[in-house]
């Protein structure tokens, strides 16, 4: 077997020293999760400023992408637990053939499920939004949803790949630098700059095809010169390895599922806010968006605890993975508390970003906006528990009994909890929230029960069994 040195900081197993590891490894991966959110935030508030329809379309347009991004995304995930455990195995030629299955699985599932999105109009249709909101949304899924989940896939594949390595910084460079250009792409296309047609709803569209296509060939030109040489990233690429396929589709399945589940309660909380009026689901789409920007700070340590979790894994380290859990969620607790602050103390300033002044329906937008605001200050905290928990899960490789934890918590319990509040009993656009916050409480609960109850003894007991 091929070997190489674990160049990741030696284990520290006090309490600190997880917390400045997570931090470490964490933040950049928050930063770079947070600017490539904005790459999303960026469309909506320039199509904001565009149109309330064209915002309204944007946003059930994009959760349906998402939903069907996300499910095909676990195998892509799939590779950074076994990047990280083989990393502190010093495995280079585990590294290699992980990655590598991890790129053609992703890059498969693109080329079979893309096409569905050429029936976006059908589709948006189908789930009760307006003629006019399904038509803007069924225009902007051509580009923005069949062509697009390739190279959005293959993104996810390399970032796990370099994210197992710890090469953070080099994933938050490369989408950083990719903000301006969709910003200008945004701001030519959409309103027709430069002598250029006004495409609207279409050039927000042919802004995020473009930085997708960028961002998956830059990160592809990275991931390959960090093993460089005979043993490289690209070695034998064309070359099927059957014990790593079925590692990434055994693992990635479940994440995929476990993901889709928790995007398909947001995107059902948007196709019920549609029920109600375009406004409602304008607000929704500001409110959630702004929401969306803190999970991913989240979601960003969420994946530096899966690299913990995985090397403490590789390492046969069970009391360092239970202190680095325990600290991981401290550390995700403080922003949380941080952002719950600004969505309470300025909720309407906030909305305001995203609701051109002279829109007719601003003021509506605003004050429902800022109230949903005032709820996503409550759900953040079980959103970000259960994401944290998800990710040290992951690290330890456990992947399909919280798939079916995320699926009876996501689907069995917030998406009826949330129509029964805002239907049956009135709530409007509150009870869709509350059903946000019922569904992530419940899934926290049962991860919680999964780590601490089932997954970290057995882990214990491997170890200690060990020769």
């Amino acid at each position: 077997m091929t070997t190489a040195p674990d160049t990741a900081a030696p284990p520290d197993r006090s309490f600190m020293g997880h917390a400045r590891a997570v931090l470490w490894l964490g933040v950049p991966l928050a930063g770079s999760q947070m600017a490539q959110f904005g790459l999303q935030l960026t469309d909506t508030l320039m199509l904001g400023r565009y149109g309330v329809p064209e915002l309204a379309a944007a946003t059930v347009a994009g959760s349906v992408f998402f939903s069907v991004y996300i499910l095909a995304s676990g195998f892509g995930i799939a590779v950074t637990p076994l990047v990280s455990a083989a990393r502190a195995r010093g495995d280079v030629v585990a590294i290699r053939r992980a990655t590598r299955m991890g790129l053609w699985v992703s890059a498969v599932a693109g080329l079979v499920v893309g096409p569905l999105f050429l029936f976006g109009e059908a589709i948006l249709l189908a789930i009760g939004q307006t003629p006019e909101v399904a038509a803007l949304g069924g225009r902007y899924l051509l580009l923005a949803g069949a062509p697009n989940l390739v190279f959005a896939l293959v993104f996810m594949a390399l970032r796990g790949h370099l994210t197992g390595m710890e090469q953070a910084r080099a994933i938050l460079v490369v989408v950083c630098a990719l903000l301006p250009l969709n910003a200008a792409i945004n701001w030519v296309l959409i309103w027709g700059r430069f002598g250029l047609p006004e495409l609207g709803i279409m050039g927000a569209a042919t802004a995020t095809l473009s930085v997708n296509v960028c961002a998956a060939l830059a990160l592809l030109v990275i991931a390959a010169r960090t093993m460089p040489g005979d043993e490289g990233l690209l070695v034998r690429f064309w070359r099927v390895d059957g014990e790593a396929l079925r590692r990434i589709v055994v693992l990635g399945a479940p994440i995929g599922i476990t993901i889709f589940a928790e995007s398909g309660l947001f995107a059902g909380s948007a196709i019920m806010m549609g029920w109600l009026g375009t406004v409602p689901l304008a607000a929704h789409g500001a409110a959630i968006q702004m929401a969306g920007m803190t999970f991913m700070i989240h979601l960003g340590l969420s994946q530096a605890a899966t690299v913990r979790a995985g090397a403490a894994l590789g390492r046969d380290d069970p009391e360092g993975l239970a202190r680095g859990a325990t600290a991981a969620l401290a550390v995700s607790m403080v922003f949380v508390a941080l952002a719950a602050a600004a969505f309470l103390l300025v909720p309407e300033a906030l909305i305001g970003l995203f609701v051109s002044e002279v829109e007719p329906a601003r003021d509506a937008v605003l004050a429902l906006g800022a109230m949903l605001l005032g709820l996503a200050a409550v759900f953040q905290l079980v959103d970000a528990g259960q994401v944290m928990l998800l990710g040290v899960l992951r690290g330890l490789q456990d992947t399909r009994i919280p798939a079916v934890m995320a699926a009876v918590g996501y689907w069995g319990i917030g998406i009826p909890a949330g129509w029964a509040l805002a239907f049956p009993l009135g709530w409007g656009p509150a009870g869709i929230w509350w059903g946000l916050v019922i569904g992530l409480t419940a899934v926290a609960v049962m991860l919680a029960w999964r780590l601490w109850g089932n997954a970290l003894p057995a882990f214990r007991r491997t170890a200690a069994s060990a020769p």
